[in-house]
């Protein structure tokens, strides 16, 4: 056996080879998915990135060697397999390849610490531990694939629109919102943290006359949650925008978010039948409810909330119930929103901010700031926040900030949308909540 790669190249993936390419010759490359030995005739299907295909060897037709190589063969071994595809009413696709040649690359252990193919199922903490072998099953690569199209289609939404890609530092000197929800790190002599947001550099950039931006990166926080939809480290996408207030804000988040199904629906529709889900494409404008409507509401399905309060889980359960799949919450109070958030000229006690909720789980968060230097210091005094923590950060404001909007949307829980999965572990290649730090 070789277990070199050498000058072996792969000429098809497993979906290339259908009927097509009858009586070609291929090359395929992948993991060994499930042996079958019935004594006269070997079946091995090998699996790639773009699904199975059955290689078939039958003893009258395949040389000894050839069938004791397959013998020897693992499950989940890596192997090149050169052969003649053929014909097969039988064969899962249709068609099946006659080996000519099996190169193993590498040779599985036994036993493994979970199985791939979910004959046996495992607990998501076992699926954790051997992560590697988890994303090799079909449904889990399906969420990934989906993940990557929703990346994609983001990126093409904020470039078709020209909002400007950024980065910012993860490494702060002080909390984005104030709060103790932080990750304190050594750096050099002096204390930092793990950016919560990138809230302030976004209004930063607002400043500098970028007009319109977006990001898409890690936040941290430091909370000590064991729920189905929070992480410790989560991706997040943002954008900021100036000239625009919250609702010219929302307006962008709906159509990315159209745009965002209608492209998945489109390009995933393998992965979707897979995992046998798939959203609706929204028409039109999602609903908006107010906050103070919201009180009421829910206080009248039974659950206890009053005003100031935000949402416990009961009541998200509520609204979810109530609403149409995407809604927007807004008009919040003033008093549970962060110091950047602008208060209504009318009525102070309540803001400029929204969530977007799809059911019962909140997505996004959005708000049109504060561009006033003196009244983004007397919101932060009013929560005994101390204005010289964030010099850097209000100097941007006294030289000429533009009224601007933006929002945070969480990737993470997206993607649980746009999957139908209910533990928000399950769309992170490698999650990392309060207990979990490996792999």
């Amino acid at each position: 056996m070789e277990y070199l790669l050498r000058d072996l190249r792969r000429t098809h993936y497993t979906s290339n080879v259908t009927e097509d390419v009858i009586d070609e010759e291929v090359t395929v490359m992948g993991w060994v998915h499930e042996i079958r030995d019935l004594g006269g005739i070997i079946f091995l299907l090998i699996r790639d990135i773009e699904g199975r295909i059955q290689v078939t060897a039958p003893s009258k037709k395949i040389s000894a060697e050839i069938l004791e190589d397959i013998r020897a063969l693992r499950k989940e071994s890596v192997v090149a397999v050169k052969g003649t595809v053929q014909s097969s009413s039988k064969a899962p696709n249709g068609v099946e390849i006659l080996p000519s040649e099996i190169t193993v690359l590498n040779m599985a252990d036994q036993p493994l610490p979970m199985d791939p193919t979910e004959k046996v199922k495992a607990e998501i903490d076992t699926r954790l531990n051997s992560r590697f072998l988890d994303l090799r099953k079909t449904g889990v690569s399906a969420i990934f694939k989906i993940r990557n199209q929703m990346f994609k289609s983001v990126r093409e939404y904020f470039a078709d629109n020209n909002i400007i890609e950024i980065n910012t530092p993860k490494l702060v000197a002080s909390a984005t919102e104030g709060g103790t929800e932080l990750f304190p790190i050594t750096y050099f002599e002096r204390e930092a943290f793990l950016g919560q947001s990138p809230q302030l550099y976004k209004q930063m950039m607002m400043s500098a006359g970028f007009d319109k931006v977006y990001e898409i990166g890690q936040i941290f926080r430091a909370e000590e949650h064991d729920t189905l939809r929070h992480l410790n480290e989560a991706i997040s996408i943002d954008m900021e925008a100036s000239f625009m207030d919250d609702v010219d804000v929302k307006n962008i988040l709906n159509d990315m978010m159209v745009k965002l199904i209608t492209d998945i629906n489109d390009k995933c529709s393998d992965e979707l039948d897979i995992l046998e889900y798939k959203l609706e494409v929204p028409q039109g404008r999602f609903p908006d409810i107010d906050y103070d409507e919201a009180v009421d509401l829910i206080n009248a399905r039974g659950v206890e909330m009053e005003y100031g309060e935000d949402l416990s889980r009961e009541a998200e359960k509520v609204l979810g119930d109530e609403m149409d799949d995407f809604y927007f919450l807004s008009g919040w109070p003033t008093e549970i929103k962060p110091f950047y958030v602008m208060p209504y000229e009318d009525q102070p006690q309540k803001c400029h901010a929204f969530d977007l909720m799809y059911k019962n789980i909140e997505l996004s968060s959005g708000a049109t700031r504060i561009h006033q230097y003196d009244l983004l210091i007397e919101q932060m005094t009013k929560k005994d926040l101390s204005p010289e923590s964030f010099d850097s950060y209000l100097k941007a404001f006294k030289y000429g900030m533009p009224p601007h909007a933006g929002w945070g949307l969480g990737a993470d829980r997206l993607n649980m949308v746009l999957t139908g999965v209910e533990n928000i572990r399950e769309t992170v290649l490698f999650p990392r909540d309060r207990h979990r730090l490996t792999p």
